[in-house]
């Protein structure tokens, strides 16, 4: 499968200047964010893509659209994509809103409240990784997966710290590299 990191989103880029949680909850993608995701898009186009798992986050349902509709493939919502809660950005929208704002999902599996509160153990996102992993172990076709996740599920599934829009192939069917 393929994992992405959304692109880079508000809290990303004022985050990057002064490494200050500037307390932005569930953040919108930048200019620079979108520019990224239709980049990584072009890259995505010459793999054999035919469906996305994506996080609730503002930040990857909005990545998540620009992959979509440049790939044109389904999409699957899945919390065990999400990011470890550590920051306010990692404060998620209620199920009800994101319905709104996206209606062409399924959200009827995700709670009202669906983010971890308090922070989330790293042991706790150890689990979460080893859950999915085992999860797209099982499925025929893995191969043709695209995750849209963030920078500490990517971490804790593949070892690999990466970039906002970064591309990194995944075989779940080997043993994890964390």
């Amino acid at each position: 499968m393929h994992l992405i990191r959304h692109g880079q989103s508000h809290f990303n880029a004022a985050f990057g200047k002064t490494r200050i949680d500037p307390g932005i909850v569930d953040p919108s993608l930048t200019a620079e964010g979108e520019r990224q995701i239709r980049e990584a898009a072009a890259t995505l186009a010459k793999r054999d893509i035919r469906r996305i798992i994506t996080s609730p986050y503002r930040r990857t349902l909005e990545s998540t659209a620009i992959l979509a509709e440049l790939l044109g493939v389904p999409v699957t919502v899945e919390p065990l994509v999400r990011e470890r809660s550590y920051f306010m950005c990692d404060i998620g929208t209620p199920c009800s809103e994101l319905t709104r704002h996206w209606p062409m999902h399924d959200f009827s599996q995700l709670p009202e409240v669906w983010w971890d509160d308090p922070e989330e153990s790293e042991a706790a996102l150890q689990t979460r990784c080893a859950r999915f992993h085992a999860t797209m172990a099982s499925v025929r076709d893995w191969r043709q997966v695209l995750v849209v996740s963030h920078y500490a599920f990517i971490e804790g599934l593949t070892g690999q710290a990466v970039p906002n829009a970064a591309i990194v192939p995944h075989d779940p069917t080997c043993a994890r590299q964390r």
